[in-house]
């Protein structure tokens, strides 16, 4: 069964960081491309990184760009998502997503549609 895991969630202050991790099973991601959602309450979902099948391209929005960084090993067959400088507007599920086939080059987020598999998600709170 092709599964994605993400852990790391969790209560942060602002100006705190996090760090999320999607562990996949069942395949390999090294054959996708891997991006992180959220959403928070009465809001719409909206793409916060994306890191192409070769990790050398990364996409962010301007809302976490400085702040956030994505990455990926292989060899554990897990990709992250380092948050720092966090901001109470962070708050949101995180949801990790594979793309099959993905793009030779790039990542995208703003087609969700090409997300085949996603986890179950965790909640980040950024609150003092």
């Amino acid at each position: 069964q092709l599964q994605l895991v993400e852990s790391g969630g969790g209560l942060v202050q602002p100006g705190g960081s996090l760090r999320l991790s999607c562990a996949a099973s069942g395949f390999t991601l090294d054959y996708y491309a891997i991006a992180w959602f959220r959403q928070a309450p009465g809001k719409e979902r909206e793409g916060v990184s994306c890191i192409s099948h070769s990790g050398i391209f990364t996409k962010y929005p301007d809302s976490v760009k400085g702040r956030f960084t994505i990455s990926r090993d292989d060899a554990k067959n897990t990709v992250y998502l380092q948050m720092n400088r966090m901001k109470p507007e962070d708050t949101a599920v995180y949801y990790c997503a594979a793309d099959y086939p993905p793009y030779p080059t790039m990542c995208t987020l703003s087609d969700e549609g090409r997300y085949d598999y996603w986890g179950q998600g965790t909640q980040v709170t950024v609150s003092s």
